[in-house]
């Protein structure tokens, strides 16, 4: 049998004879057709032809030129639907060069979040309000095991965490957790002082205790007890670190005149008076080598008292002033960047003239160490050095060496009590009763400069490295160059509410550059390199912008008096007497919300954005019994 012939169709023997003709036959037989068309079918021909014509220009496009083009889109909503058109254009929206754009864009830092590990549990702890931003909102988990320890998490996913963090901020967050303690007496259940890092937050109180808090789960952790009066300062020192490279490393025994571990020369004239634990009152340690040949080997570890030290690089020529004086300030929420220690540390200081040193994740005391005759009313340690400095109602500062358990020296020179005081490097500034401040060495003990101008007392002082301000009763804020004592780039009388005097850059300076606008006691200031916004009692908020001192924002901010306050990049959150929390934009000064529910007073407002999402307040309720944190 024969094969059967296949019968080919018209339209087949139309499409093969239109294939042989040249191109110019092929354009005037579609023409030819055109002419036989009516609308409806030139309708037809022209919903067929337009898709045919249209390109994926980002997929046609050398990924760079794709990619600089989405770095145009500022919102993250219109990148998720871009993600939706196609596969091509989803994997170029998972690139890591577009999220770093947009990152940018909105000043988030992607290194420092991924700096260390996200938590599972810090996921949770942020909640996603907004539906229509799924893909963008649906927050990163990231394992602890060690294959996840290697790979560093993506730029897409750590901007997700950071947006989430930003809404939150915005539009409510998700309290971890609300904790009620009891107190015999109201007025001994207050929060004096709050410290917080990424993993621990420390809250001192008036009734002799000191809690300690997980920022993970936001559980109460340990309570440490010791102090025989309320306790007035914390500062928590972060494990890990490494020791400042411009001082040595600590050497494997004593070589006569420097103190191990501080970087810091010992002090000249005679030994002193140290408590370690339990020991009687106003024993004296008369062994240069200080107290830590007392503790035991596990003490020993946690204080990394026996480590070897890596050689550690110096910090980069390049690196900017500004970015200099951040790293070596004092951090506004309490917490001082480790030496190299594997335990957290918190160092404590109140009415009973003491000051503690402990371990957070034992809850054991490390030393006890006395010297001071009166309240110990500030402390602050400085970064990546066991070096403490604490300042009291005696008058005195003293330099004390955490890591060994002694006292390198002792800063006299104020009439009264020391009220407040800020570290920045190697340098302290304080603020006294006498009404002056004073700049000093911490190294030699030398006072490089004494700054009066001052009415009244002086409550606080902070200081960058550059410039120092002080506040206090007599409702004036004064700036001072630190090294000169005069203000750097004053504005004339009538733009600026500036009162400048001439000094000169003697070592005694009676001269100021003051600011004026609280009609109140000035008693929550913080400076940056390029903002200074202070709080006073009378319930007011100013910003001020460095270095021409011109006021950009007056917040009326409560009610009463402004208790704390704390801003970044972004956001200023103040507390107050009225029993507030409030969030406020702090370039503009706009009120954007109201962060916690109205109680009776706000003591003490502290937050670390890549960490908790939010702050932490402490607020006495109406029955003057309990107090919820």
């Amino acid at each position: 049998m024969h094969p059967t012939t296949p019968v080919i169709s018209p339209l087949q023997t139309f499409l093969n004879e239109f294939r042989t003709r040249g191109p110019i036959a092929r354009q005037d037989y579609l023409a030819a057709i055109l002419t036989h068309c009516n609308s409806s079918k030139l309708l037809f021909i022209s919903t067929r032809i337009a898709p045919l014509l249209k390109r994926d220009f980002l997929a046609d496009l050398p990924i760079v030129l794709a990619c600089r083009i989405l770095n145009f889109v500022d919102h993250p909503r219109t990148l998720t639907r871009i993600a939706c058109v196609s596969r091509k254009w989803y994997a170029l929206v998972q690139g890591e060069q577009v999220w770093q754009g947009l990152a940018s864009v909105y000043h988030f830092d992607l290194a420092l979040q991924g700096a260390g590990e996200l938590e599972a549990e810090e996921s949770d702890a942020i909640s996603v309000t907004h539906s229509n931003l799924p893909h963008v909102l649906t927050l990163p988990r990231f394992s602890r095991s060690p294959r996840a320890v290697q790979q560093a998490p993506s730029s897409h996913s750590l901007f997700k965490y950071a947006w989430s963090t930003l809404v939150n901020w915005k539009r409510g967050g998700r309290c971890l957790h609300a904790h009620r303690i009891s107190v015999p007496d109201p007025d001994s259940g207050v929060f004096t002082s709050v410290a917080l890092d990424a993993d621990w937050l420390v809250a001192g109180l008036a009734n002799h205790r000191i809690y300690v808090f997980s920022t993970h789960t936001g559980s109460l952790v340990r309570t440490l007890v010791g102090h025989e009066l309320g306790v007035w300062t914390v500062n928590l020192i972060s494990h890990g670190g490494a020791l400042d490279p411009s001082h040595p490393p600590p050497p494997s025994s004593n070589p006569g005149k420097v103190i191990c571990g501080s970087g810091v020369p010992e002090v000249p004239d005679g030994p002193a008076l140290l408590l370690h634990n339990r020991a009687p009152a106003g024993a004296q340690v008369l062994d240069p080598q200080g107290l830590d040949h007392l503790l035991p080997p596990s003490m020993r570890a946690a204080l990394a008292l026996d480590a070897q030290y890596p050689p550690i690089a110096p910090a980069p020529t390049q690196e900017s002033g500004s970015s200099r004086a951040e790293s070596a300030h004092n951090d506004v929420a309490g917490t001082t960047r480790g030496w190299g220690q594997p335990s957290s540390l918190v160092v404590s200081g109140g009415c009973d003239k003491d000051v503690w040193v402990w371990d957070v994740r034992t809850g054991l005391t490390f030393y006890v160490l006395r010297g001071h005759t009166s309240t110990v009313r500030c402390l602050k340690v400085l970064h990546n050095r066991p070096v403490a400095v604490s300042g009291s109602r005696d008058g005195t500062l003293r330099v004390w060496d955490v890591q060994r358990g002694r006292m390198l020296r002792v800063l006299a020179g104020h009439a009264e009590s020391v009220r407040s005081l800020d570290v920045c490097g190697n340098r302290i500034v304080s603020g006294s009763a006498d009404c002056t401040c004073r700049l000093w060495d911490v190294d030699t003990g030398e006072c490089l400069q004494v700054f009066r101008g001052h009415l009244n007392q002086i409550y606080t002082v902070a200081f960058d490295g550059k410039v120092l301000t002080s506040g206090g009763l007599d409702t004036t804020v004064r700036v001072w160059d630190a090294h000169t004592g005069l203000i750097e780039h004053p504005l004339p009388l009538a733009h600026s509410n500036l009162n400048i005097e001439h000094i000169s850059p003697i070592s005694h300076s009676h001269c100021t550059a003051m600011l004026q606008g609280h009609t109140a006691l000035v008693c929550s200031p913080q400076l940056t390199p390029h903002t200074l916004i202070t709080g006073g009692a009378d319930g007011r908020v100013l910003a001020f912008a460095l270095p021409d001192l011109r006021v950009h924002a007056r917040i009326a901010a409560h009610d009463s008096s402004v208790t704390s306050l704390q801003f970044d990049d972004q956001f200023l959150v103040t507390g107050g007497n009225d029993g507030r929390v409030r969030l406020f934009d702090v370039g503009s000064g706009a009120y954007l919300r109201d962060i916690t529910a109205p109680s009776e007073t706000v003591w003490k407002v502290v937050f670390r954005r890549e960490v908790c999402a939010g702050p932490v307040s402490a607020c006495r309720q109406n029955d003057g019994r309990d107090l919820e944190l």
